[in-house]
């Protein structure tokens, strides 16, 4: 009998109170379609970390659905984390996102405790045994500032193996990338859940710029595409959600175990692409 499959969403916590108010609305909306768990990310160094917290404690508590806090170690202590982590623990918060982070800029490497997220999930299972479904962060396409793609393959199985329960990627726009990392990960070993990280597509300029930075190959036939529709908004989610369903479409025909949607706190490009494939509500 085959698993059931997770669907989730991801928020990013925002610098206004109006923000704030827009992130609640729209995940209430979302609330209505009973995803798994959202998830709220943590900005560099640890930069969010209040409003994380305070918007992970209301997802769950008033939008109850579970929610999973993004805990990075970069530039925090053993102490801090621990804190930080005891106070989740505390409020009921049973999934953590687990990662290394990003460098502010001007903080060198040593900075923090902890170096890398595969440290971070055993401190983590050290201080709470298994309290805590501990999602890793995956890079089908190779992450940024990995040496090559088979050291990333590697990190990636030290990672899950430190005691990781399931992993989400990097978002990409190429299925057989996502097959690809899937295979070769599970020849060494590694058998949890990997979940494909979908970004809807909006705006083709932030869109480049974003997958330029994070290392996500926007591929030149979609590059091209989204150029030519110059600022004609309403062609490019038109082209964009097709894209991204038909992508959908095979990863889930290829035994994909759900899909994780980075909403930048909207809700209606995500929706548009679940209700295009007849997800269950």
């Amino acid at each position: 009998m085959s698993k059931p499959r997770n669907y989730s969403f991801e928020f990013f916590p925002t610098k206004t109170e109006a923000g704030h108010d827009k992130l609640m609305a729209v995940a209430r909306q979302l609330a209505t379609y009973n995803p798994h768990f959202f998830s709220c990310t943590y900005g560099a160094g640890g930069s969010t970390r209040d409003r994380t917290l305070n918007t992970v404690l209301q997802l769950e508590n008033e939008v109850q659905v579970p929610a999973a806090p993004h805990l990075s170690c970069v530039g925090d202590t053993k102490a801090e984390l621990r804190a930080l982590i005891a106070e989740y623990k505390a409020a009921g918060i049973k999934r953590i996102v687990a990662l290394r982070g990003d460098l502010p800029s001007g903080m060198g490497m040593a900075a923090g405790d902890l170096r890398y997220a595969s440290d971070l999930v055993r401190f983590i299972r050290e201080e709470t045994g298994d309290h805590f479904h501990l999602e890793v962060a995956a890079y089908p396409e190779m992450h940024p500032q990995a040496h090559s793609f088979e050291a990333d393959l590697k990190n990636f199985a030290t990672k899950a193996k430190a005691g990781a329960d399931s992993a989400i990627t990097q978002y990409f726009f190429n299925a057989d990338s996502y097959f690809h990392f899937v295979e070769r990960v599970q020849k060494l070993g590694v058998d949890i859940p990997l979940v494909p990280g979908i970004m809807p597509i909006t705006n083709y300029s932030k869109l480049a710029r974003f997958s330029d930075a994070c290392g996500a190959e926007l591929p030149r036939w979609i590059r091209k595409q989204l150029e030519a529709y110059g600022d004609d908004s309403a062609s490019i989610q038109a082209f964009g959600e097709e894209v991204i369903t038909r992508m959908c479409e095979q990863l889930l025909d290829g035994g994909a175990p759900g899909l994780h949607f980075y909403t930048l706190n909207q809700a209606e490009p995500s929706l548009a692409i679940w209700n295009n494939l007849n997800l269950p509500r």
